[in-house]
């Protein structure tokens, strides 16, 4: 699933690819994608003559920001924007496909049809389903170690399930919080509340670096990432656990190993992140 690296670099090629065109027409080939409207084809009469003015991001959310709306897309694990010039094909597993007035056309391709479309009238894409739920960015001013450690002393649950939670930091996914998690000692399976201050600031900061470094990068290539213009991700070259079980610790040599955590895959070093006693 692209997380906020992948995101952010896909916002920045879609902005070189679309900003300021203008959309014709919409097909909507999977009406499923488009869960508001409700409708698809008022979702279509809606974007016909809008223009792209700006293009956001907010967590793994890109937002597109028209004349009017803003439609607020969701990648899930395989959601793909490729430009295409005039008279090419649609794809397979193409779903939306926006007609630019220029001739070319910008389709939503996805495998697994789980990627997400919300239409919202501008100003109001904060106060609503699917963003209003989600916390502050680990960039915002807003994550400060008074923030995070104040929310974490209030759960029992494991560090690793909560770094997930969108609601407490938005932009966090499996890799970055296994990657978040190694380069701040913490085991996975610690509870949020055994956690001190210390802790939690880096945490914090481990969360920041690794994220601003795969942003540089321009990603992680995991399965079939690519960006909008089909240029992969490089982190995926400087992971220290993410993918690496059975491999060697490059900080001390120790084999890393794959355990479940609430349901997800999960990289740890035992050397490196031990396991915290309580009262430690």
């Amino acid at each position: 699933m692209p997380e906020l690296p992948e995101v952010e670099t896909i916002k920045e090629t879609l902005k070189l690819l679309v900003q300021g065109k203008t959309i014709e027409k919409v097909d909507v080939l999977w009406a499923n994608i488009i869960k508001q409207p409700d409708d698809a084809e008022i979702f279509k009469h809606l974007l016909k003559g809008q223009t792209f003015q700006q293009i956001n991001r907010k967590g793994k959310f890109l937002l597109f920001y028209l004349d009017d709306y803003v439609l607020v897309s969701h990648l899930r694990m395989e959601g793909k924007y490729r430009l295409h010039k005039p008279d090419e094909g649609i794809e397979k597993h193409t779903h939306v496909v926006f007609h630019l007035k220029n001739g070319e056309t910008l389709h939503y391709n996805d495998v697994r049809k789980f990627g997400t479309m919300h239409l919202l009238t501008r100003g109001s894409e904060f106060t609503q389903a699917p963003l209003i739920t989600l916390g502050p960015e680990p960039f915002e001013d807003a994550f400060t170690t008074d923030y995070f450690y104040g929310k974490l002393k209030s759960s029992s649950r494991f560090i690793k399930t909560a770094l997930l939670d969108q609601s407490l930091v938005t932009g966090l996914g499996n890799i970055y919080v296994d990657e978040t998690l190694f380069r701040s000692g913490i085991h996975p399976l610690t509870k949020c509340n055994e956690l001190t201050r210390k802790e939690a600031a880096a945490i914090r900061s481990a969360a920041i670096e690794t994220l601003q470094e795969a942003v540089e990068a321009g990603g992680t290539t995991i399965r079939s990432y690519v960006d909008s213009q089909g240029n992969m991700g490089m982190f995926q070259q400087v992971l220290y656990v993410y993918g690496q079980d059975k491999k060697p610790c490059k900080t001390c040599g120790e084999e890393i190993i794959k355990m479940k955590v609430g349901g997800r895959g999960t990289h740890i070093c035992l050397r490196c992140q031990p396991q915290k006693k309580v009262n430690d």
